[in-house]
């Protein structure tokens, strides 16, 4: 089938409205969140909201570029990609500047760039080249190994760097995987492995030890007892029994004291509010406080008075409950899910292993950020200090974003061309 010569023939426009929308939206609450009566043009370029506007203005620059670039590029230079973005890692490891902890930015004048931000979609794009070349399968356990390495070495070097938050990220890409055939099983167990590392936290490791033992008293009593599934039940319980135990020395031993007191805050094992809880128990009062029809644009004591820290960044989504209410907060959270939804739908429709991978990681990518950072500002979730994707201020953040999600757009304008 010949491809049609405008290149714009083919572009999903619902994406790029969702997209445009999302970018608007998130510009208007960046204002809101640290306005300034003496600086009150939303295109002052002194403060954040104006720098915004410049940061914007370049990712649409990028997403155009992207569009007008070959879609084979991609495929053909995911590796390369990868690789550079690794070495980004290794170098700000070395010379990077420290912010709020973490090595992790280049500084450019007045401005930070964050090549953990730029890994994400580098990786995204290697999990899919790896997928696509090899007609493989996660079922083969020989071809488990080298997804696991993809996303692994990325995550190592920011952990590194003290950037817990976007190591994380990488745990998404298992739903990549997860799609491409790994067993259900895999899931499951990792959500039990939460159960058990919540359970300990909270009631303590001898009770959970306790716990495992009687429920493999249970299993024993009701299963076909011969000796392989003895043995398997015996495994699964020291398994059980040793995981426990590591989960408390190592949150005795390996964290810090504020991240030790970040947990106990979110179980409520301790009651901190003028400390580790302190920003999330300000961003669920400006939260609670906009109601049903919120207080208005401009009109929210919580974001005008500056109670809650990094309210334009990783919090600011609390400037939309308390300005929009309970109505703004659902407009939010419907664009991302049709945004989501959209991406899955034309995931499903490539007609190349690269793309379907690809577009899946997207979703995955964006998943994640949503859900863990609408979280930590309702105190659901820890607070790790992740961006909520097209609205939170950054230039880093924004232009990966456009990035990770005009690439997909790309390939999906280009489906009917054998990649």
């Amino acid at each position: 089938m010949r491809e049609r010569k405008n290149i714009f023939s083919n572009v999903d426009l619902t994406l790029v409205i969702l997209y445009l929308v999302m970018v608007l939206l998130g510009w208007v609450n960046i204002y809101a969140a640290v306005y300034n009566e003496e600086y009150s043009s939303i295109i002052d370029i002194s403060q954040s909201y104006g720098k915004q506007v410049i940061w914007i203005a370049s990712s649409l620059f990028l997403g155009l570029v992207i569009l007008l670039t070959d879609a084979r590029f991609f495929s053909t230079f995911a590796y390369v990609i990868y690789g550079f973005t690794i070495f980004l890692l290794l170098v700000v490891l070395a010379v990077g500047t420290e912010v709020s902890g973490s090595k992790s930015w280049f500084g450019v004048g007045g401005f930070g760039i964050q090549p953990a931000e730029f890994a994400k979609f580098a990786t995204n794009l290697a999990l899919a080249r790896f997928f696509n070349a090899q007609h493989i399968n996660v079922k083969d356990i020989r071809t488990r190994i080298m997804p696991l390495v993809i996303m692994g070495v990325p995550a190592l070097l920011i952990l590194l760097q003290n950037d817990t938050g976007s190591a994380l990220v990488y745990g998404s890409f298992i739903l990549v995987l997860y799609r491409m055939g790994l067993s259900g099983n895999f899931l499951l167990a990792g959500a039990l492995v939460v159960v058990v590392a919540l359970s300990t936290l909270m009631v303590g490791t001898i009770y959970v030890m306790i716990l495992l033992v009687v429920m493999a008293a249970v299993l024993f009593f009701f299963m076909k007892r011969n000796r392989r599934n003895i043995l398997n039940l015996l495994a699964l319980l020291l398994i059980g029994i040793g995981f426990t135990y590591s989960v408390e020395y190592g949150v005795s031993n390996f964290l810090g004291e504020h991240q030790k007191t970040r947990i106990n805050v979110l179980l409520g094992k301790e009651l901190d509010l003028k400390g580790a809880g302190y920003n999330v128990n300000q961003s669920k009062i400006a939260i609670g406080s906009g109601g049903f029809l919120g207080k208005g644009f401009l009109n929210g004591t919580q974001t005008k008075y500056n109670f809650v820290p990094e309210q334009s960044t990783d919090f600011i989504f609390c400037t939309v409950g308390e300005e929009w209410g309970f109505i703004g907060s659902l407009v939010v959270i419907s664009l991302f899910m049709a945004m989501l939804v959209r991406i899955i739908m034309l995931a499903e429709r490539q007609r190349s292993e690269f793309s379907r991978v690809y577009g899946y990681g997207v979703a995955a990518i964006l998943f994640f950020h949503f859900m863990i950072n609408i979280g930590m500002t309702i105190g659901l979730v820890p607070v790790i200090g992740i961006p909520l994707p097209f609205f939170s201020y950054g230039g880093s953040s924004l232009w990966a974003f456009t990035i990770l999600l005009f690439i997909f757009i790309k390939q999906d304008a280009n489906r009917n061309a054998l990649l």
